[in-house]
């Protein structure tokens, strides 16, 4: 047997863009995207897309390897492009629409973005990007995603503003070949996607996958969720926030219909569910908190799977959620490693249990998926795996496939999280329960340390969102001359809750549920949180606002801003 070695038959690169080439024979004729009165089948789908990749790699001359950029919402041409900037050999670069020009002029400058497909309302971001660019910078050529859907609060001078587009996406469409021979990768290590942290805290980085990863990835996430054939998938995820969790190319494996939209909100939300029989669906935690606050909605006539990840949710949502009717599974996953990567595998057993408990246990985040190599939870200093006791909290540290090649241009960043050892380091804090489930405690620099003791932020934010009242709740440390540290809450009520509580009671709520070490001594009460361009809370926002408060030793101080 030592003599048989690969080959050519067998060595085929992997890459997830062979799912549309089959979607297409095996469900031509079925709806592949619906957006508002628009709908595309599965052959038309396929087309566009190699006509856009006929057009980009030769009427455009993207070469391979060059970065393609994309700002635009869940539209269409968002779909098409997760495909057709990379048939053409290009490394695909989506960028989320609610970042500033700022920050999308130092992305485009460090992916060095040869071509920016701009949705029609983030025009203006773009002009403004470019404009920052340094003086003698070739600016990349602008395509313009028109939207007859869309309503601009700048119509009058629309013209004026994509004056400076090269052409529109629909001239691509229109120009290209629709039997152009997609460029398949060399190898399956060739990169592929090009995505940028969040940068809350620092410049972002720049995330590249090479088109095995997401290959993997997005297999495994169809086998962990059991998604089936065929599938009506509603887009409440955005495709710019890690690629919508591979999905876009999941979609693809399965024939699901992709239901696009621009926006959501919670009616907006039902309303789609029911008018188009949706099944399944993605979002952060913000995204449950905002269906289960959604007012006279009737529960689900069928089950509707939604999976989250993104942050801890809270138990307290969890359950409301589910009391909707929607089977909501959990997962956990970063932009190192394209989509999800640990989840709450579920347990039969556990369906006896009352709602609360099994809420408490589908809040961890779970176990690896099938194809992920090895998980754990580390301590830091010494690299040993922590007690599996559910409280002892570690690093938790990552080995699989769909690690990412590294950070762009950024050798130091890329060596400090893939270490030597042959982890990835994650920077999130975690136990390891008994039965081999993970869950999230913490990020790293989040952990309060109050007394000596470790103060999970995220277990004291879930009990906060517990109470009735409370509809968002971000924990932080506050200076403390005696602990060195204590717990600062900081949340937002419900706009419909008929009973507004105190500072005190928030308190004393909490007093009942966790040890006093964990109670928050102050609690500040805000309109708002601060969040990323990704729905994220800016802890390192309240963070400072804590510090300016001053020491919290003494009396509990309560707070509203």
């Amino acid at each position: 047997m030592e003599k048989l070695k690969p080959n050519p038959a067998n060595s085929s690169p992997l890459t997830p863009l062979s799912y549309l080439e089959r979607a297409a024979v095996v469900y031509g004729d079925c709806p592949s995207v619906v957006y508002n009165g628009t709908t595309y089948t599965w052959s038309e789908t396929n087309t566009r897309c190699l006509r856009v990749a006929s057009s980009i790699a030769t009427w455009l001359g993207v070469k391979r390897g060059q970065v393609v950029s994309v700002i635009s919402p869940n539209v269409p041409a968002m779909y098409e492009l997760h495909f057709a900037a990379p048939m053409a050999g290009a490394v695909l670069n989506t960028i989320n629409t609610r970042l500033d020009a700022r920050i999308v002029s130092v992305m485009l400058l460090h992916s060095e973005s040869k071509l920016v497909f701009v949705d029609q309302l983030s025009v203006k971001l773009i002009l403004d990007a470019v404009s920052r660019f340094p003086a003698n910078t070739p600016i990349p050529r602008l395509i313009l995603i028109r939207d007859q859907d869309a309503v601009s609060s700048s119509s009058s001078s629309s013209s004026k503003l994509t004056d400076s587009f090269y052409c529109e996406y629909e001239d691509l469409v229109e120009r290209g070949d629709p039997e152009f021979q997609w460029l398949k990768p060399a190898n399956e290590w060739q990169p592929m996607i090009l995505n940028y942290t969040s940068g809350t805290t620092s410049a972002p980085k720049g995330v590249v996958h090479c088109h095995r990863a997401i290959f993997i990835v997005t297999l495994d996430s169809l086998v962990d969720w059991s998604v089936p054939k065929q599938p009506v998938f509603l887009w409440t995820l955005p495709m710019f926030h890690a690629n919508g969790w591979c999905y876009p190319w999941g979609t693809a494996a399965v024939g699901a219909t992709n239901i696009c939209l621009r926006k959501f909100d919670g009616p907006i939300i039902f309303d789609l569910i029911q008018r188009h029989g949706v099944t399944h669906m993605c979002g952060a935690p913000v995204v449950l908190n905002m269906l289960s606050n959604t007012p006279n909605v009737e529960i689900l006539r069928n089950p509707v799977q939604i999976l989250t990840a993104g942050a801890p949710p809270p138990a307290a949502v969890l359950h409301r959620t589910e009391s909707l009717g929607f089977n909501v599974s959990h997962g956990y996953g970063l932009t190192e490693v394209a989509g999800i990567v640990v989840s709450c595998a579920w347990k039969n057993k556990w369906n006896r249990f009352p709602a609360t408990e099994r809420a408490r246990l589908k809040a961890r985040q779970g176990v690896k998926t099938p194809a992920m190599a090895e998980i754990d939870v580390i301590d830091p200093s010494s690299r040993v795996s922590v007690k599996r006791d559910g409280l002892t909290m570690g690093e938790i540290v990552l080995r699989g496939g769909c690690v990412m090649l590294g950070y762009l241009k950024d050798s130091t960043a890329t060596a400090k999280a893939v270490k030597e050892d042959g982890w990835f380091y994650t920077g999130d804090m975690g136990v390891m329960h008994s039965d081999g489930y993970l869950e999230i405690k913490d990020r790293s620099k989040d952990v309060i340390i109050s007394g000596g003791e470790n103060v999970s932020s995220v277990e004291v934010e879930s009990i906060l969102y517990g109470h009735p009242a409370v509809d968002e709740a971000a924990v932080v440390a506050r200076p403390d001359e005696i602990w060195g540290e204590t717990p600062c809450a900081f949340i937002t009520l419900k706009k419909d809750s008929r009973v507004r509580p105190t500072e005190k009671e928030i308190v004393g709520y909490c007093r009942e549920k966790l040890p006093h070490y964990m109670v928050p001594k102050v609690v500040v009460f805000r309109d708002e949180l601060p969040k990323t361009s990704t729905g994220k809370i800016q802890k390192f926002i309240l963070k400072d606002i804590a510090k300016t408060m001053g020491s919290s030793s003494g009396a509990v101080a309560w707070s509203r801003i």
